[in-house]
């Protein structure tokens, strides 16, 4: 997935008032202001009320629903001919902030910033993506992500995720 497809999907879907928190690897290197690795995917957090639009977007950008079986209502595929894909989360609050639908995002999430190409785009925040990237063992694309976030932000990584010895950090 290339920053171009990124900005496109981020640029279309707030033109049309679509909602839209970078998440994952994308969501690491733009609260990093740059892009550290190649990504296989775009992840996106989005509303339930706004999931129809959404849908309708992606797909005029030519992406279609994958029907693979851990595709739920709530975290489900779309994928271009190309091969670029996005990894959707869908979340509700009810009026008081508390989580009812979907992926449990805590409601504090939402408020990270970051850039991509230079473009601001809304992210989730480094203290949760830090959370969410250690909260299960470490890919050889989370080490590089945690330890750009713990040298950026400041977060003291778990063990596992530390540069072994003679392993550049």
């Amino acid at each position: 997935m290339e920053a171009a497809d990124v900005l496109e999907i981020w640029r279309e879907l707030r033109a049309v008032g679509v909602e839209v928190w970078i998440d994952g690897g994308w969501c690491v290197d733009a609260l990093l202001g740059r892009q550290t690795r190649e990504h296989g995917d775009l992840d996106i957090a989005v509303g339930r009320a706004d999931v129809g639009r959404l849908r309708r977007v992606l797909a005029a950008l030519g992406y279609a629903a994958e029907d693979g079986e851990d595709s739920t209502e709530w975290n489900f595929v779309m994928k271009r001919d190309s091969g670029a894909s996005v990894d959707i989360h869908v979340f509700e609050f009810d009026e008081d902030g508390h989580h009812v639908y979907g992926i449990a995002y805590p409601s504090d999430s939402f408020t990270g910033v970051g850039a991509i190409e230079g473009e601001p785009v809304h992210c989730i925040t480094p203290a949760r993506m830090f959370q969410f990237k250690t909260a299960y063992p470490p890919a050889a694309k989370d080490l590089l992500d945690v330890r750009a976030l713990s040298a950026r932000f400041g977060f003291d990584p778990p063990a596992d995720y530390r540069p072994s010895d003679g392993e550049k950090g």
